[in-house]
This record gives structure tokens, sequence and C-alpha cells, in this order.
């Protein structure tokens, strides 16, 4: 008799009146405050803007999601377009099925374009949002616990995750893989955070650290992994992309940090590029007030002013008294 097991809920939907409300959908949805909300605060403190995160959340989300189900559907092809399924499947991204991998890569696109539109170097906006994606992530995995997927092999641990009879899964106690994952990206963050204090980390440095660590943790949980996979090697792909990742990111952080070192001392310019001289009517008037100045100027020096005139009148008298006298 098993005296200690962690349930899973009976159902992944609960319905408030005609509105499902699905598990995974909320848990991906409160990661996403959170990463903003951290985000805003670590930009702030960097000299940003307040709203600039979730500005440019605006474009990164969207993209992300859709770039983390296209992972998904493209490494596991077969849960919807062998024989017997259905490939409209694919588009129901409530019931499961986010590669973090394409979510990031995509996402990162989306990025670009917001602080394209900003005047905002990329890397340090990345570096500020880095902590806040992983405790999404910690948040978005409890979407797997309401959905019984991506767990363990079996076991019989005092934590071990009680899964009931379903589609594609037989009843017993496995490990609960997503709980693994979802402790591990909270120490993620903290080490981000703890790092970036201690070290000042820039120019992308900070999430690639993030991205480091969080490899170094998927390689292991994805390891323990149950579910239908293909894998090169003996390995699982989703292994050998996150040992490729991690090689990446690694030699990131050690190639910037020889080219780059430091810290950016802006990350948001504070006012918007000047506009050139052609195309300011200020300017253009500056330039008409100058011409005019000139041209008095030499109408001053070629007519002389009227004092002078009479002057040279009385010069002329004078001049020619002088020679009657004579």
């Amino acid at each position: 008799m098993d005296l200690a097991y962690i349930p899973s809920p009976s159902t992944g939907v609960i319905h408030l009146g005609p509105v499902p409300l699905r598990g995974y959908a909320f848990c991906i949805i409160i990661g996403v405050f959170v990463a903003v909300w951290l985000g805003n605060k670590r930009w702030i403190a960097r000299g940003g803007k307040t709203g600039t995160v979730a500005d440019i959340a605006v474009w990164a989300v969207p993209f992300g999601l859709v770039g983390g189900r296209l992972y998904h559907v493209i490494t596991d092809y077969q849960l919807y377009f062998s024989e017997g399924e259905n490939w409209v499947d694919a588009l129901k991204i409530w019931e499961g099925g986010l590669g973090i991998w394409g979510a990031i890569s995509l996402g990162a696109v989306g990025a670009w374009i917001g602080c394209r539109r900003r005047g905002i170097p990329l890397p340090a906006y990345a570096d500020a949002i880095a902590p806040g994606i992983a405790l999404a992530q910690a948040i978005g995995r409890w979407g797997n616990w309401f959905n019984q997927e991506l767990y363990g092999k079996a076991t019989d641990l005092p934590w071990a995750l009680k899964i009931s009879e379903g589609v594609n899964r037989e009843p017993g106690l496995y490990h609960p893989t997503f709980l693994y994952e979802s402790l591990w990206c909270i120490g993620v963050a903290l080490l981000v955070i703890w790092a970036d204090r201690r070290f000042k980390l820039g120019h992308g440095r900070a999430f690639a650290l993030y991205v480091a660590a969080y490899c170094a943790g998927r390689a292991w949980i994805e390891y323990m992994r149950v579910d239908e996979a293909h894998h090169i090697l003996g390995l699982r792909l989703n292994v050998w992309t996150a040992i490729i990742v991690f090689a990446l990111a690694v030699a990131y952080i050690v190639v910037s940090a020889r080219l780059r070192p430091g810290r950016e001392e802006v990350v948001e310019p504070s006012k918007p590029e000047a506009v050139k001289a052609g195309d300011n009517p200020g300017a253009s008037g500056d330039a008409d007030s100058t011409a005019a100045d000139s041209d008095e100027a030499e109408r001053a020096t070629e007519d002389p002013a009227p004092a002078d005139l009479g002057k040279d009148r009385d010069d002329d008298a004078a001049e020619s008294e002088t020679a009657q006298k004579s």
C-alpha cells in the first residue's frame, strides 16, 4: 500500500459557467505575468523605463508560443500526421505540447523586433528578463501536472507522482519530472540573480548563464522521461539539444567577456534621436534669420547712414569756401 505520493488532478479543466478554464493555459499565463513583473523591476534597476518590458513582451510572447508549438509539432510529428491521427490536433495548444527550444528561439525574434522599434539593445533586454523566463518555466511546468503528461520512470519514492489511466498512459507511480524541472528552474532564476549582482553581467551574459544552467538540468531530467521521443545514438533528441545549446551558451559567455567586458552603461535612450537639421523646422527658421541678418549687414556697409551723408556735405562746403579765399 502506497502511503505517500503526489496525486494528479482528476481533470485539467474547470468550467466557469460556459467558459472552460484550462490548467495548462492558466499556468502559462501566470508564468508570463511573473516574467514581465520581475523583468520590469530588473530593467528599471538597469536604468530603463517602466513599461518597456511589457511593451516588448507584446511581441515576444506570441512569437514564443508559436515557436514552442512549432518545435513540438515538428519533433513529434508522428502524434499528428501519422496514420490514424488527426492533424487538426496540432493546433490544440491547450492540450499541452510546447518546446522550450522553439519558444526561446522564436520569442527572441519577437523581442528583437520590439527592441528595434524602441532603439534598445536586445542583449540588455535579454539579461533583464532571463530570471523571469526561468520562473515562468517553473510555473508553466505545473501545466504538465494538470494534463498528467511528461512524467518519468516508475518509482516507489515518497514523492512519486500518481498517474491515472487515460489515453496513451498507464496508471501507476512515476518520477514527477515536472516537479524536478520546476524546482530546477527556480534554482536557475536565483543563480542568475545572484551572479548578475555579484559579477555585473552584461551584453547578454546573464541570459547565456540562464540558458547554460537550464540545459544542464534539462539534460538529466529529460533522460528520466518515458514519453515517446526520437533518439539519436541512444539519447533522446532533447538531450542532444540541451548538450549543444549548453556548449554554445558557455562559449558565448567566455567570448563575450573578452570582447565586451563590463555592462552596458545605457540600456534605453532617454530622448528620441535628434532630427536632422534639414528636417527641423526650427533649424530652417534659424538659417533664414541668419541670412536676413547678413543681408542687413551688407546693406548697412554699402549704403551710408543719413548722419554720414550730412557730414560729407558739410566737408564739401568747407572745402569750397577755402578754395574761394585762396
